[in-house]
């Protein structure tokens, strides 16, 4: 189906339910796509399962107050049907229905032939088939054919809306009949290889009968009129000759669904000489039922389908290498003659050098036969000549001339305003597609620039003294570098800098494995946090394994020219503020006594050791680490303070599985 009406479905539950709802629609029904293209072909089976997500997820769409209606799949492809119209009214497509005719009853007359009108711009198009077997005051009763299983209560919610919102009438619907038929049992008249095939592929035809209750009375009182006044009327006879000299590509059929003459361009055509060499021939043998699709080539059909255009496909030169096929009347038909697969393209004549028919099937009760008044589809001289045709041959009382001239006049910027179209659209998807990819890198970057909690509290529009929040106890590392002395050199400054890119790009590694958030590197100072912005209860055991570490991974480090590189670390414990405060290169900082502490412990350290406060001390469990009182330590503006080495235990099961990569 064309991504139009997947559009409409979209656009009214997210106007009706909201952008929330529709997601969790698309996601409960595994639905890959959030937004359609109107000219994009997507799967039969998504409106179905969009309909089966909606009525789990959200209420009614005729719920009204106080009635808590139980909402249904069927429920909601009803209402599908109806936003279908409702959305393609606000694009005027209303205008071509309003124009049908001035009842309900002429536009379902009619719809068929809308529909093949449609096919220019939705070339695609797998339209249903449907007619009137019944009329009466009160109503009718609509047949309806298609391909596509599961759109019954669908089509029945696009009847509704029309006869409401076009036609202003109040109208019921009630199914008298569902049935699904397969493709291989439509055609009686099919090779047992075309059978087979079809029979194969598992192909199935959806067959509904509708009862349609609703004020026919103004529509049945002109027919009643129209047919009057033609009784009144007398003219002389005419010989059917002339009928199909005005159109040459006429067809004169019997009961029998056999050919009792034709026009001599459609005999040009067949290779036949004179109407004698395919008179008496099954229909069938000469012309293929295109349009309308899935309906069996029966007389009774052709009562019944009086008012739809036909389409056929011409047979070249089989009036003498077809052999006549035994005719099996089915049950209720009359010596009915079925179409050939109804799987092909009408489209697929265009230049193939086949010739398509378009017309109606006109009934003519003096004689009891039916005429087919047609005349070739020809869009452009380029398709006349493909068909081996001639402007002569077109019929002088019609258009067909003058089509054929306008679109090769015109057919030049068509193609380039078809070819800018694609081109444009094409273009929109790329730079679709090349917005997400800069969105992911962006998103990437900035989350590589601040924690993705608080990132996310800037992107939806919170100014950042928002993400400041104060902590009762976390944890702050500082961790410095020692042994990259000044250097004079270009080459020796660019070696200091590998050193250092090493030796913070083995610390970043490191950190998202003991739940550490790295703050910033300034100079040849690494600090990290635990417990901010993600409060855990384990923020002093964090940083301490991760200084840990550090430190056994830096003896493994290799640096260039032989550089001897060691680290000392500080740890303290306590209250912080932690946010992101100003506008230009925002950072998530640390802002308290804490981290001027913890700074402390990091320069009073010693190279190769882990310097921690008393406070860290007593949240460190002991049982998992050796602590070695370093006894009072003098703290610029902290005075006197009891701090501690730190050292790792030999690893038991529960530590070695926690520092396992």
């Amino acid at each position: 189906m064309y991504g139009m009406l997947l559009e409409s479905v979209q656009h009214f539950i997210q106007l009706e339910y909201g952008e929330s709802a529709w997601r969790e629609v698309v996601r409960l029904a595994r639905c890959k796509w959030y937004v359609f293209n109107t000219h994009q072909i997507y799967p039969d089976g998504l409106m179905p399962e969009l309909a089966a997500a909606a009525a789990e997820l959200l209420t009614d769409p005729t719920d009204r107050p106080g009635a808590r209606v139980q909402p249904t799949a069927d429920g909601f492809m009803r209402y599908f049907g109806r936003c279908f119209v409702r959305f393609f009214s606000n694009l005027g497509y209303d205008a071509p229905i309003r124009a049908t005719g001035r009842y309900f009853c002429e536009f379902l007359k009619n719809v068929d032939n809308l529909h093949l009108q449609m096919r220019f711009a939705y070339p695609k198009m797998k339209s249903p088939s449907m007619y009137m077997s019944h009329v009466d005051r009160n109503g009718c009763v609509l047949v309806y054919r298609s391909t596509r299983r599961g759109f019954t209560q669908y089509f029945m919610g696009q009847l509704d809306q029309i006869a409401e919102e076009v036609y202003d009438t109040n109208l019921k619907i009630r199914v008298l009949q569902s049935e699904k038929t397969s493709t291989a049992t439509v055609s009686s008249h099919q090779s047992t290889a075309a059978t087979a095939a079809a029979a194969s592929v598992g192909l199935q035809n959806v067959l509904v009968k509708y009862r349609l209750d609703f004020d026919n009375s103004a529509f049945v009182d002109q027919h009643a009129a129209v047919h009057t006044f033609d009784r009144c009327l007398q003219l002389p006879s005419i010989p059917i000759k002339l009928l199909l000299r005005l159109f040459p590509f006429g067809v004169v059929i019997n009961q029998d669904i056999r050919i009792m003459d034709a026009g001599e361009k459609l005999l040009s055509v067949w290779g036949a000489a004179t109407a004698d060499d395919v008179r008496g021939h099954l229909l069938v043998q000469h012309l293929v039922l295109r349009r309308p699709r899935d309906i069996p080539f029966t007389w009774t059909n052709l009562m019944y389908l009086t008012s739809v255009t036909f389409e056929l496909e011409v047979l070249r030169g089989t009036h003498a290498t077809m052999p006549e096929k035994k005719l099996n009347p089915t049950k209720g038909e009359k010596k009915s003659v079925s179409q050939l697969p109804a799987t092909l393209d009408r489209r697929g004549s265009y230049g193939s050098r086949s010739i398509l028919l378009k017309g109606q099937m006109r009934h003519f009760k003096e004689i009891d036969v039916v005429v087919f008044l047609c005349s070739p589809v020809v869009n452009n001289l380029d398709e006349l000549q493909a068909m081996s045709l001639f402007m002569n041959d077109l019929n002088l009382h019609g258009l067909s001339r003058e089509l054929v001239l306008a679109g090769w006049q015109h057919c030049s910027r068509l193609e380039l305003m078809f070819e800018r179209a694609e081109q444009w659209s094409q273009d929109l998807e790329d730079n679709y597609e090349q917005l997400d990819k800069w969105k992911r890198k962006g998103d990437s970057l900035l989350y590589s620039m601040l924690p993705r909690s608080v990132a996310d509290q800037l992107q939806n529009g919170q100014s950042t003294m928002n993400t400041c929040k104060a902590f009762n106890f976390i944890s702050v590392m500082f961790c410095e570098v020692e042994g990259l002395r000044p250097q004079a050199t270009i080459k020796g400054v660019m070696d200091v800098v590998e050193c250092m890119n090493t030796v913070f790009s083995c610390f970043d590694s490191l950190t998202d494995r003991f739940n550490v958030y790295k703050v910033e590197t300034v100079n040849q100072v690494y600090m990290a946090v635990s417990g901010a912005p993600e409060y855990t209860r384990e923020h002093a055991r964090n940083v301490t394994d991760l200084s840990l570490e550090f430190a056994e991974n830096i003896r493994d480090l290799q640096f260039p020219c032989n550089i001897q590189i060691q680290i000392k670390i500080g740890i303290h414990s306590g209250p912080v503020v932690a946010g992101v405060v100003g506008m230009k290169v925002p950072r998530y900082c640390l802002f308290g006594d804490t981290v001027n502490t913890a700074s402390r412990m990091q320069t009073t350290s010693q190279p190769g050791k882990i310097h921690i406060s008393v406070t860290t001390k007593r949240l460190l469990p002991q049982n998992l680490y050796k602590l070695t009182s370093r006894g009072l330590v003098t703290v610029k503006g902290k005075g006197k303070m009891e701090t501690f080495w730190v050292d790792r235990k030999p690893r038991s099961p529960q530590t070695e599985k926690r520092h396992s990569v």
